[in-house]
């Protein structure tokens, strides 16, 4: 269905009303007039041209309502301009009036004008006055403040300054924060606190190189200090009668108690003049620094950091001081410098723990001791083992008790340097040893071995009171006479008791018992004797240079020396004044030392003997082939067997035991040699004449072994070493083969020392000569019988050998 226009849908008779409507809309002025528009256009052909014409029709009568209103007011327009012509005059003449009247008052009020200006601008400026007055007043008292903050600083007053700033900040800037110089100030103070905390660090780090220099004149005073104190207990103790032990010769002990008390005295009287210039810790070093540094930065609210930093750098100052120099061991002072600087960077610790509140703790400070106390002591064990001088360990043990001493009237613990002393002293002891070996060789090598003369009671009782000598039978001989002992007997006794004294200096001021002194002592004493003396014993016996003489001196200087040890025992119990009846006291050993060099010399006393007669054996020149003996024993046994009985005589201060075994020694190893000679394998041929001077010589021997050269042999028991001897040569030259094959093996046979295989071995030495010089060939008719009884006799005796080696 189409759309119908409005022209259809609007009856004629309201489409002017349309026209009227919009004309209404338009005089109204209502806005927007789009809609009544597209009212009048809206579909027909002729709606502008008709609304036009009404348009035209409005305006129309419009002008016509103006006009006729104009012309109703026209006459009262024209009457009014008519008065106003009139008024026109007088309002000139007002004006002129006017204006003169403003001129005159012009005129007039210029002066006020110009006071009312100057008042106004007074009061202006009383205003900014007051103003500026009231400001200042606020002003001043944050200028004051921060003119005496500068003030501080210049006199490195830091830590006032930094209270100022406190106040300055807190109290006076945020009154008057609204000024560009209060801003400045604000932005200086925080570079003000930089720069405090920098000052102060470089016044710490000044601080902590002055007393890395200064540690070891702190150290070097605290430890005289307590060395005094320690000095000056000693001396109270002394007076008071407590002695630490008395010496077995009073005379001496006297000497050194008063070389010793005018030694302190003398020492106490120094102190006492010069006590004040003994300085301390706070004279040697200014800790201001640390104090200031430790408050600023608290203040700053950077305490922890300051603590870490401080604790920082003293760890690494204690790892210097604890290292030492390679050439520490080689003098006392260099141990005396290294113990000093430990013991002033302690002491340092120390007053700065008691002295702040968490800068430094005990804990700190133990545990910083703990580190520092096994590096000492693993330096000392190091740098000791180097020292090869008992007076240097000495002095080191001295410097390590007064360090110990020292280090423990500050609070730290030091029983583990006590027990490092412990090992010290045993390398002391080991030092000791070495130096009293080179002494006991010296003595030795000085000694004649000869018995000590003596001319006079005077000469008597000087040897005796070097070496407690006790001989009653000897003290009934008149002058002069001789000791039994060589003059190294009373040396080596003296040079004993004179390791013992310095074993006993080691021993002072370990805070020991003096039975574990005393039991030091013995202990040291027992090294000496069994390992030292008895080396230099063992290889002065073993010297070429050393004959029978000398041994046989040495042997009486070992009885001596070992019948000393009980008077030895005596003077270590004086000295330590423990008896030697408590349990645990220890026993010499010398003894044992002196009874092994005294068997070790008897040894060699046998080896020389013998090693003698085989010299002399040596010399032997025997005609094997001889057919008749010289009637005399031989040249070299003669002279050999002279030699014995003199060397014997040497014997007669030895035990018995010793000479006679010597004896017996010597006889067996002679008869030993002869047989020796008889059987050797390279003489192949014996004549009877040799067997016969052979026995002449061995005659010799027996007649010797019979004179009894060393007393105390029962019957022929000396006679029994040359009894093989006897019976060989007596079955050859008696030619008893009859018998001495019939009884062989029988207890009660003639000839029972004759081994088979010897007889046999010399038979056929015989048998080969006889055979070689045709010896027998003038009784082969005549003794045929005898030469058939030599060949009997080898056989039977080789039967005997075999049946002895199958029967083996």
């Amino acid at each position: 269905m189409a759309r119908k226009s409005k022209s259809e849908l609007y009856p004629e008779e309201n489409k002017d009303q349309i026209y009227e409507n919009a004309l209404a809309e338009i005089q109204s002025f209502e806005l927007p007039l789009g809609t009544t528009l597209r009212s009048v256009y809206d579909d027909q052909p002729n709606a502008h041209q008709r609304f036009m014409e009404k348009l035209d029709a409005c305006i129309r009568n419009h002008d016509r309502e103006i006009e006729k209103m104009c012309n109703f007011h026209h006459q009262g327009f024209v009457d009014a301009i008519t008065e106003l012509l009139k008024v026109r005059a007088d309002a000139e003449k007002l004006k002129v009036q006017v204006t003169d009247t403003n001129r005159r008052l012009q005129d007039a009020g210029k002066e006020v004008i110009a006071q009312t200006e100057e008042i106004i601008r007074c009061r202006v400026q009383q205003r900014n006055i007051t103003t500026v007055v009231e400001k200042l007043q606020l002003c001043l008292p944050v200028l004051e403040m921060y003119s005496k903050l500068k003030e501080q600083m210049n006199v490195k007053r830091y830590y006032s300054a930094l209270k100022t700033m406190e106040q300055l900040e807190n109290l006076y800037l945020p009154r008057v924060s609204q000024y560009r110089f209060c801003q400045i100030m604000i932005e200086n103070l925080p570079k003000l606190r930089e720069e405090i905390k920098e000052i102060s660090m470089s016044d710490l780090k000044d601080f902590l190189e002055s007393i890395r220099k200064h540690s070891d004149r702190i150290g070097e005073t605290a430890m005289k200090q307590a060395q005094q104190q320690k000095t000056f207990s000693t001396a109270l103790q002394k007076q008071n009668n407590v002695s630490y032990g008395r010496n077995m010769h009073l005379g001496r002990s006297r000497i050194l108690e008063s070389k010793n008390e005018m030694t302190l005295k003398r020492t106490f009287e120094e102190d006492d003049e010069h006590e004040e210039e003994i300085l301390t810790a706070q004279d040697l070093v200014d800790f201001s620094p640390v104090y200031r540094c430790l408050h600023i930065y608290s203040v700053l609210g950077d305490g922890e950091i300051f603590e870490n930093y401080y604790r920082k750098q003293r760890r690494k100052q204690a790892r210097l001081v604890l290292q030492p120099q390679s050439s520490m061991h080689e003098t006392v002072e260099g141990y005396r410098r290294y113990f000093s600087q430990i013991v002033g960077f302690f002491v340092v610790e120390d007053h700065i723990l008691h002295v702040t509140q968490g800068l430094v703790t005990r804990t700190y400070t133990d545990e910083l001791w703990n580190m520092a106390l096994s590096k000492i002591i693993a330096v000392l064990r190091t740098h000791s083992s180097y020292c090869s001088d008992p007076d240097l360990v000495l002095e080191l043990k001295n410097l390590i008790v007064v360090f110990a001493d020292t280090l423990q009237g500050y609070g730290f613990p030091v029983n583990r340097l006590f027990d490092l002393l412990f090992e010290i002293r045993d390398q002391y002891n080991e030092t000791l040893l070495k130096k009293w070996s080179g002494l006991f060789r010296d003595i030795f090598e000085a000694d004649n071995y000869s018995p000590i003369p003596v001319a006079n009671e005077e000469e008597y009782k000087i040897v005796t009171s070097k070496f407690p000598f006790q001989d009653p039978e000897l003290d009934k001989q008149s002058f002069p006479k001789k000791l039994p002992m060589s003059q190294s007997v009373p040396q080596i006794y003296i040079q004993v008791k004179e390791f013992i004294y310095a074993s006993l200096k080691f021993s002072e001021s370990l805070h020991r018992s003096s039975t574990e002194i005393d039991d030091m002592l013995r202990k040291a004493t027992n090294l000496l004797l069994t390992r030292t003396l008895s080396s230099c014993l063992q290889n002065l016996i073993k010297k070429p240079h050393i004959g029978l003489t000398e041994l046989v001196q040495i042997i009486i200087n070992t009885t001596h020396l070992e019948q000393a040890c009980k008077y030895l025992e005596d003077f270590i119990s004086n000295i330590t004044n423990i008896s030697q009846v408590t349990v645990h006291t220890a026993r010499l050993y010398g003894l044992s030392t002196f009874k092994d060099a005294r068997h070790a010399a008897e040894g060699e006393i046998y080896t020389k003997l013998n090693q003698k007669i085989d010299e002399f054996i040596q010399i032997a020149d025997y005609d094997w082939t001889m057919s008749e003996s010289d009637g005399r024993a031989s040249g070299y046994l003669m002279d050999l067997i002279n030699f014995l009985r003199s060397t014997f005589q040497v014997f007669t201060h030895l035990p018995g035991k010793v000479a006679q075994t010597a004896c017996m020694s010597a006889c067996q190893h002679l008869s030993t040699s002869l047989m020796q000679m008889l059987l050797d394998s390279e003489l192949k041929q014996i004549s009877m004449g040799a067997i016969q001077q052979f026995n002449l010589d061995v005659i010799q021997c027996e007649l010797f072994a019979s004179s009894e050269p060393v007393p105390g042999f029962q019957g022929d028991t000396l006679q029994l070493a040359f009894i093989d001897l006897r019976q060989l040569l007596d079955l050859f030259m008696v030619w008893d083969w009859s018998t001495y094959l019939a009884d062989y093996g029988q207890a009660t046979s003639k000839y029972l020392r004759v081994n088979p295989s010897t007889a046999l071995t010399l038979l056929e030495k015989m048998r080969d000569s006889s055979k070689k010089n045709n010896i027998f060939a003038q009784f082969r008719k005549n003794d045929r019988d005898k030469q058939k009884l030599i060949e009997t006799v080898v056989k039977q005796l080789r039967s005997l050998v075999n049946g002895m080696s199958q029967h083996t």
